[in-house]
């Protein structure tokens, strides 16, 4: 549906708005609107999860520390269950992104202070690193935006920020794409075997570099992280190689994203790229507007601690509540004419990076890659515009992304 201000039937299923729906891969905010404007729960019984809708709801749940994330403390039978391997019910224990208190404190707050320390540090580096990257793409003619800078900008940089061997990202993006299904409950098996080999080469990998860097620090996150183990921080190799390993995945795919979706909406928007270009001061504004309007991460979930009432509804202990990020994010309770991507309005802040204490602990790095990338891109090329084609958005649920930008300039 190409008219956005249309609004179809509201869907019943969590799965209508999400990639694995064609509808939805292609534009899922209609169905989003329907949804929000039905209620401010729904119940996919199929699954047994809640799905939130509204802005108010989603930003006070994820804020709510009293909500569980790991998926073994949800009912049997839904949806997060599904992301549990049934040989290993403990699996995906040691990632901060699904764990609880203590032990989510415990790992995230030495991971976030060397993290944050170490981008603080390398700025001017990363800066230099996106525009190697902008420089060395085609002068002229067209080109796959995504090859050549979407993809190339948030892999690198992660990887210099790690310390990890530089010469093997294209290994680094392939084991990233398949691990990420380990967030995709409706996994084939085919994924699901690419997903596990990847995850043993990482690891492989990982406790390799983990160990050299105990006997050579440098100057990268892994160094600082075991350093920091052995003056006493309390987490274990399982736990810190797991969430390395997260911020080389969630690092870069997302980012891609980000990168993908901004330049589509900016080539799409001619009025908002030409403000953009003319004024340097609309450049973080622009990019809060890019997370508002087509956030890579569309949804994010909690699990109900106790029986209690969420979003005016009464929910069961171990019930999953699921929330829409897309459709928080155009909630015209909270944003004025939502529909809209303007970067020249002075706009609420958003959830594209959830909220909390499970707050994306990527976001300063992804909003200054993704300043960055724009503010050089349309320097270099003030004349870029999109080729006619068909886009093709990322299949993998609760995520949206553009798998091919073709550009000329």
């Amino acid at each position: 549906m190409d008219d956005e201000t249309a609004t179809p039937k509201a869907p019943t299923s969590l799965f209508e708005i999400s990639a694995i729906d064609p509808v939805a891969r292609e534009n899922p905010h209609p169905r989003m609107k329907a949804l929000r404007e039905e209620g401010r729960v729904m119940r996919d019984e199929a699954i047994k999860t809640w799905l939130l809708s509204h802005y108010d709801d989603i930003r006070s749940t994820v804020n709510d520390g009293t909500f569980f994330r790991a998926p073994n403390k949800a009912e049997e039978g839904s949806m997060p269950r599904h992301l549990i391997d049934p040989e290993d019910p403990e699996g995906r224990r040691n990632s901060i992104l699904l764990m609880d208190n203590p032990d989510h404190a415990r790992n995230r707050g030495p991971l976030m202070q060397a993290f944050y320390s170490r981008i603080k540090s390398m700025e001017a580096e990363i800066e230099a690193l996106i525009d190697g990257i902008i420089d060395a793409a085609p002068a002229s003619g067209r080109f796959d935006l995504m090859e050549h800078v979407a993809v190339p900008v948030p892999i690198l940089v992660i990887a210099h920020i790690l310390g990890v061997d530089e010469s093997r990202l294209k290994e680094f993006r392939e084991w990233s794409e398949n691990l990420i299904h380990f967030l995709n409950p409706m996994r084939t098996p085919e994924q699901t075997s690419l997903m596990e080999a990847s995850q043993e080469n990482l690891e492989n990998y990982f406790t390799e570099l983990m160990e050299t860097r105990r006997r050579e620090p440098r100057q990268d996150l892994i160094s600082d992280m075991v350093q920091a183990q052995a003056a006493g921080g309390d987490f274990a190799d399982e736990e810190l190689r797991t969430n390395l390993q997260a911020l080389l995945v969630g690092g870069n795919l997302t980012t891609t994203d980000l990168i993908g979706n901004g330049v589509w909406l900016f080539l799409t928007h001619p009025e908002q790229l030409e403000a953009f270009k003319a004024d340097p001061k609309l450049t973080v504004p622009a990019v809060e507007e890019v997370l508002r309007f087509e956030a890579p991460v569309q949804a994010t979930s909690r699990i109900v601690s106790e029986d209690r009432e969420v979003a005016g509804c009464p929910m069961k202990k171990s019930q999953p509540v699921f929330m829409s990020l897309g459709a928080a994010n155009r909630d015209p309770e909270r944003f004025d004419n939502p529909e809209a991507f303007d970067i020249t309005v002075r706009r609420r802040s958003h959830v594209s990076f959830g909220g909390g204490a499970h707050i994306c602990i990527g976001a300063p790095l992804a909003r200054i890659e993704a300043r960055r990338v724009f503010r050089k891109l349309f320097e270099r090329y003030p004349n870029m515009k999109l080729v006619e084609q068909d886009l093709v958005w990322r299949a993998l649920p609760f995520f949206r992304g553009i798998e091919k930008l073709e550009v000329e300039v």
